[in-house]
C-alpha cells in the first residue's frame, strides 16, 4: 500500500462500540478498500483501559496513551470519539478539531448539548463531524435526513429510538411483566446499564430528537425546551387496558411542524395496534419520517450494539474519506451552527387524543362530575371503561377526541381535587398515524 495514500484513523475509546469499530477497520480492511477504493488505516487506539481491546484480539501495537502524539501525526486525518459523556469527550473532540482532524462520534448527549459550538469549531478549522451512529445505532437516519430526503419539507418525525425502553415495554406488553421485572430482564440481556436512568427517564431519546429535529427543520433546537417523560412511571394496568382498547404503548420521540412552530416531545404514548411503529418490538429502533413530496418513509433496525453501531461509525469514516461529508458540510445550510433558534409550539397548544385514567370511589354521580369538568375544558369523550373492583376504589378509563394538552392538564388538576378521586390521574397521548401529503 502506498504510504502517501493512507487515510490514517485514530480511535478514542475501545469499549463496546469502539471495539466493534476497531474490528471492522482491521479485520475488514481489505474488503473496505475493495468496496470503496480507500486505504483506510486504523493507526492508533487511545484508551485508559485496554482490557476489552485485548480480549477482542486487537494488535497491541495500535495502543497509544499519548493523545497529543496522535494529533501531531500528519497521517491522522480523522479521530473517532467513542468514550461518551460530556466532559472528557468534549475536550478530546475539541482538541481534534483544533488540530485540523475530522471527527466521527456516536455521542448524542455531547451533540445535543454542544452541537452548535462543536460544528462552528469544525467549520473554523475546515473539517467536519460525522455522527450517524448518534441517533439510531445502525439505522442510517442521519443520512436520510441530510441526503436522501433533501428534496422534502419534513412534516413530522416519529421515533422509537431507545432499545432499552422498547425492550422493557415489549416485555410488559407481550409477557405481562412488571416494569421492575422487565428492567431486570433488560439488564440481564445486556440491553440496560446497571444505572438505566438516562434511558428510562427518556433523556437519551430527548438527545436524539434534538439532533434529528434540528436537521429535519433547519432550526436550532435547545435540549432544555423538549418536554420529556420516561417509562419509569408506566403502570402495567395502563398497558393492559390500552391493549383491550386496541393500542400498544411505545416511548415516542416526536417532532412535528405546525403553523405555530415545532411540536417536540418525548413520552410514552399509545399507538393503534396496526400502526407501523406499534410492530417494532424488542431492542429494535425505528423512525418514521413524513416528507411533503415522498410521503411516509420508515427506517428500522438495530439501534444499539457493537457491530450495528460500528457499521454507522465506519460509514461516516468512508463518507468523510471520500469527501462526501466535507462537501455537504461546506454547502448545505441546515447544520446547527448555521441556523436560527427554533420557533416552538407552546406545550399547552398541542392537539392530540388522550387516554385518561382515574382511580375513583364508587359513588353515584362521580362519572357525571368528571365528565362535566372535561366538557368545561372543551374535552369530549370517545369511549369509557369502568371495571368493577374488590374494593370501593375502582379504575375509570376514558379516551378523548382531539383536545389541547393544556386543557387536559387543567382539567386533570381540577378532577384530582374531587373528594372521590384518589391518586394522581394518568394521562397518555394517543398518537394517530400521520396523514401523508402525497396521494
Amino acid at each position: 500500500m502506498n504510504q502517501k495514500e493512507r487515510f490514517g484513523i485514530a480511535l478514542v475509546g475501545c469499549g463496546i462500540v469502539g471495539g466493534g469499530t476497531a474490528r471492522l477497520l482491521t479485520e475488514d480492511q481489505n474488503f473496505l478498500q475493495e468496496r470503496t477504493g480507500l486505504p483506510l488505516v486504523l493507526k492508533y487506539i487511545v484508551e485508559r483501559d485496554y482490557s476489552n481491546a485485548r480480549a477482542l484480539g486487537i494488535k497491541e501495537d495500535l495502543f497509544e496513551e499519548d493523545y497529543n502524539k496522535v494529533l501531531a501525526d500528519p497521517e491522522i486525518k480523522l479521530v473517532v470519539e467513542l468514550i461518551g459523556g460530556l466532559t472528557i469527550a468534549k475536550k478530546m473532540m475539541t482538541k481534534a478539531l483544533e488540530a485540523g482532524k475530522h471527527v466521527v462520534t456516536a455521542n448524542k448527549a455531547l451533540l445535543a448539548h454542544y452541537g452548535p459550538e462543536l460544528f462552528a469549531l469544525a467549520r473554523k478549522h475546515n473539517v467536519c463531524i460525522g455522527f450517524e451512529a448518534s441517533c439510531g445505532g445502525g439505522i442510517p437516519i442521519i443520512k436520510a435526513l441530510t441526503d436522501g430526503l433533501l428534496a422534502n419539507r419534513i412534516e413530522a418525525l416519529f421515533g422509537i429510538v431507545n432499545g432499552t425502553c422498547n425492550h422493557i415495554l415489549t416485555e410488559m406488553t407481550e409477557k405481562g411483566q412488571s416494569y421492575k421485572n422487565a428492567l431486570k430482564s433488560a439488564q440481564a440481556a445486556g440491553l440496560a446499564e446497571a444505572d438505566p436512568t438516562l434511558d428510562v427517564t427518556g433523556m437519551d431519546s430527548a438527545h436524539k430528537i434534538t439532533i434529528m429535529g434540528s436537521l429535519a427543520y433547519s432550526e436550532k433546537i435547545s435540549l432544555e425546551t423538549v418536554p420529556v417523560q420516561g417509562i419509569d412511571t408506566v403502570d402495567l394496568y395502563d398497558i393492559k387496558t390500552g391493549q383491550e382498547l386496541g393500542y400498544i404503548m411505545k416511548l415516542l420521540a416526536i417532532a412535528q411542524k405546525t403553523d405555530k412552530g415545532l411540536a417536540l416531545s418525548v413520552a410514552p404514548a399509545f399507538l393503534h395496534k396496526n400502526h407501523p411503529l406499534a410492530r417494532i418490538s424488542g431492542a429494535f429502533n425505528a423512525v418514521s419520517v413524513y416528507g411533503h413530496a415522498v410521503g411516509h418513509t420508515m427506517y428500522m433496525g438495530r439501534g444499539a450494539g457493537s457491530s450495528p453501531t460500528a457499521s454507522a461509525v465506519v460509514a461516516d469514516i468512508i463518507a468523510i474519506a471520500l469527501g462526501v461529508t466535507p462537501q455537504a458540510f461546506k454547502t448545505l445550510t441546515f447544520w446547527p451552527d448555521l441556523t436560527a433558534d427554533a420557533v416552538q409550539l407552546p406545550q399547552g397548544e398541542l392537539e392530540s387524543r388522550f387516554y385518561l385514567r382515574f382511580m375513583v370511589q364508587d359513588r353515584q354521580g362521580t362519572i357525571a362530575r368528571i365528565s362535566t369538568i372535561l366538557s368545561k375544558h372543551s374535552i369530549s369523550i370517545t369511549s369509557m371503561l369502568q371495571q368493577e373492583g374488590e374494593t370501593d376504589s375502582i379504575p375509570l378509563v376514558m379516551t378523548t377526541h382531539l383536545a389541547k394538552s393544556g386543557n387536559v392538564q387543567e382539567a386533570l388538576k381540577e378532577i384530582a381535587s374531587l373528594e372521590e378521586v384518589e391518586n394522581k390521574p394518568v394521562s397518555l397521548r394517543i398518537v394517530e398515524e400521520y396523514p401523508e401529503s402525497v396521494s
